[in-house]
């Protein structure tokens, strides 16, 4: 997948069509929070966003096949900077791509 360094985009910071610049960063897991914030994982957990307690009715039903295998590509992580504001926004979400490239 090739990708323009600069694109004409809408920025929502300044609420205008600018030109930005794209870079891409590597996408971070759920887990991958601030060190210092266990706290708010634990808080989380409780309130049974993630995972929530007891067997979920696991074990009432028959076992589901499993999927196997590993996705061959990741998806895309874009961050467009602003030229007339400079601030940075990502994009909403990915394309699932083997190979990006900046031109």
């Amino acid at each position: 997948m090739k990708k323009p360094k600069t694109i004409k985009r809408h920025c929502p910071h300044c609420n205008k069509h600018a030109e930005h610049k794209v870079a891409q960063v590597k996408k971070r897991a759920k887990g991958t929070t601030h060190p210092l914030s266990r706290g708010s994982k634990k808080r989380t957990r409780e309130r049974g966003l993630w995972r929530g307690a007891g067997n979920l009715g696991k074990y009432s039903k028959p076992p589901k096949p499993k999927m196997v295998g590993k996705k061959l590509s990741k998806k895309t992580d874009f961050r467009y900077t602003c030229s007339s504001c400079k601030k940075s926004h990502a994009q909403k979400q990915g394309i699932r791509a083997k190979k990006v490239e900046l031109v």
